[in-house]
């Protein structure tokens, strides 16, 4: 998966959860994951979704978009095991979240871009 914006471009190796299961599970009771690494959690339609971090044992930035892979909403360094609702807004249909504070680091914000071959090319801001 590969984001953009006028920050530049960062890559990473995501995981997909597609299904109603692997979005369940998500990311946790992971202890670590890879700086370049992330789970791309893909909704059939775009719809209101919300996370929370129960069972979540690293921090992460939650990165929102909507069914063109435009960001619309960054939570930046979600902590383990808050139970609070982390909403990403109306008309999300991707979600990926990545190490807590690398979305600041790296720029990624509202508008950014995400490219990746969940994302439908007929609708995409930037298809593969």
């Amino acid at each position: 998966m590969t984001l953009r914006g006028d920050w530049g471009q960062a890559g990473f190796t995501v995981e997909v959860a597609d299904d109603a299961e692997e979005r369940a599970q998500g990311l946790m009771h992971r202890e670590q994951m890879a700086k370049s690494a992330g789970m791309l959690f893909v909704y059939p339609a775009p719809r209101s979704v919300g996370f929370w971090m129960k069972n979540t044992l690293i921090e992460l930035d939650m990165i929102f978009a909507d069914r063109t892979g435009t960001v619309r909403r960054v939570h930046h360094r979600a902590q383990p095991h808050d139970e609070r609702p982390i909403m990403g807004g109306r008309d999300i249909q991707y979600v990926l979240e990545i190490n807590g504070g690398l979305a600041r680091q790296l720029g990624i914000s509202e508008g950014s871009q995400m490219q990746h071959p969940s994302i439908d090319a007929q609708v995409a801001a930037w298809p593969c």
